[in-house]
């Protein structure tokens, strides 16, 4: 069994300065959890079929601002992880475009936590 450092895992790093309905945020996660599992399916094929065998771990982060958003997603493009930056609709509470969440992974969970060691959950 491999170790839980190993265990392929997802991070959903969402804007905190938002202020976003709890149904919102869930949705906007929604949305970057199935763009990374597909775009992850294309190149990582095994890596996300151990994932989903594993139970498909998600972990929501805080992140400040946009900035520190788009900070954390150069970090990870860098590292060769799959990112998805959810850019929101505008059809209810925030407006079109606005940028709400970033999905990281799946991918091994030494490798996002070494990246997003220092958030906090949502």
């Amino acid at each position: 069994m491999p170790s839980m450092v190993e265990e392929p895992t997802m991070v959903l790093l969402a804007r905190h300065d938002l202020k976003l309905s709890a149904g919102k945020l869930a949705v906007q996660c929604s949305h970057a959890a199935v763009s990374c599992t597909l775009r992850a399916r294309k190149s990582h094929a095994r890596l996300v079929e151990r994932w989903m065998n594993g139970g498909g771990r998600k972990i929501c982060l805080k992140v400040d601002d946009l900035e520190s958003l788009q900070r954390f997603a150069g970090q990870a493009q860098a590292a060769g992880l799959v990112t998805y930056l959810v850019k929101d609709a505008g059809h209810t509470e925030i407006p079109a475009g606005t940028v709400t969440v970033l999905g990281i992974g799946p991918a091994p969970r030494r490798t996002i936590d070494a990246l997003v060691s220092e958030l906090k959950p949502y």
